[in-house]
């Protein structure tokens, strides 16, 4: 047996497995209970030689390695897409979650219970251990259940499970290790959540920080007419967190794709990605609504009235203001930016956020600085690679 340090816990491994006694793992002394049961054949392997004294203990719970050996990709798993999910279907996933209901819309409910049901699967199917709420579980300290969807955080920041491959990891590395002035993102979610829609633009856009050379056939494949040569690719990036020059407040982009436009200035593809999410009414601040108003009329993009449409209380605002911080930065007094487009992904079965863009849509005067598409279309367009598009379809797309 070699003992190992990962994360704040000590983990055992016993034949290939990773193993956590309750003295050990806060989780485990938390919940009473075991954490997961993933190859039933080697749990009872082990079982059988506790009992019979050859594996002295206490008892333990069974977890994958710390860095698992994945499945062959040929491996799936049936989420039953033609049917309902039944609550005692989610509650034996540790799925069933009261936020995944949505009010008055019956589809977007269905749609987030099965996204979460298949995040389970997917991440049973890859051998990689169950995570909580809280995502990281203080010992001794409130309730702690299991959530399906979820890795433990130590394990997700010691392997990477939550990304698909070497290139988004990397980037996620990289990305959170640097620092913008006054950023904000949630990074526990970006390791631990299988549902977080910025983890999803790594692994979407992650090769593409790598290989500038594929990620300029990628733009120009699905924007044909953005201009220039792709010289950079940034995650959760805001050109000016709080700054008043832009926007001043803590609006960004999952991604951003920066363009070479050869005259001394720059274009962008501004990214956000929606998968799991739901739209929900949002009041801009007051105290920043002049400035709103300031860059919305400057731009000259929106129909008249479209302004009062949305600087109240709508579910469109967020989507107003990521625009509105694309826009402003084509104005900033430095003229870094000549061109640029903010761009929304989102699930196809997501209709929340295909109303929410085609409503937004429906504002603009001119629609050259805005666009949206599926995850699906996304992929569809053939310019990933081949690996990578097909491990997205299985990590993302319930079949």
């Amino acid at each position: 047996m070699i003992s190992r340090r990962f994360g704040g816990l000590v983990g055992d491994y016993i034949q290939g497995w990773l193993l956590y006694s309750r003295e050990t793992n806060p989780l485990i002394g938390a919940l009473g209970s075991a954490v997961t049961i993933a190859g039933a054949g080697r749990v009872a392997e082990l079982a059988d030689a506790q009992d019979s004294g050859s594996c002295p203990g206490n008892r333990v719970e069974v977890q994958v390695l710390s860095r698992p050996r994945l499945r062959s990709p040929a491996v799936t798993y049936d989420v039953h897409v033609g049917k309902v999910l039944s609550k005692e279907q989610l509650e034996a996933a540790h799925c069933w979650e009261a936020d995944d209901r949505v009010p008055q819309r019956p589809e977007m409910t269905e749609f987030r219970r099965r996204l979460r049901y298949h995040q389970s699967q997917w991440r049973e199917a890859q051998g990689h251990p169950i995570g909580s709420q809280p995502i990281a579980p203080k010992s001794g300290g409130g309730a702690v259940r299991l959530v399906g969807s979820r890795l433990p955080l130590a394990y997700g920041r010691e392997t990477g499970a939550n990304f698909l491959t070497a290139g988004a990891l990397d980037a996620a590395k990289a990305r959170t290790s640097a620092k913008e002035p006054h950023q904000s993102f949630d990074q526990q979610r970006l390791w631990a959540d299988l549902l977080w829609s910025t983890t999803m633009a790594f692994n979407l856009f992650g090769d593409l920080a790598a290989a500038l050379g594929l990620a300029d056939r990628a733009v120009h494949t699905w924007w044909p007419d953005a201009p220039g040569r792709v010289s950079d690719v940034r995650f959760e990036h805001s050109p000016g967190w709080l700054d008043p020059a832009y926007i001043g407040n803590l609006s960004s982009f999952d991604a951003a794709i920066l363009l070479d436009l050869g005259d001394e200035t720059q274009g962008i593809v501004a990214l956000k990605t929606k998968y799991h999410d739901r739209t929900k009414p949002e009041t801009p601040k007051p105290r920043n609504l002049r400035r709103y108003r300031e860059v919305a009329e400057r731009s000259g993009v929106f129909e008249a009235g479209a302004i009062d449409a949305v600087k109240g209380r709508t579910d469109l605002a967020v989507m107003w203001l990521e625009h509105l911080l694309l826009l402003s930065m084509l104005q900033h007094a430095s003229g870094t930016w000549s061109w640029g487009r903010y761009v929304v992904v989102h699930a196809a079965g997501n209709s929340d956020f295909a109303d929410a863009c085609a409503r937004y849509r429906a504002l603009l005067a001119d629609q050259s600085t805005f666009s949206s598409m599926t995850v699906e279309e996304l992929l569809d367009a053939d310019v990933l690679r081949a690996r990578t598009a097909t491990a997205l379809r299985r990590r993302y797309i319930p079949r």
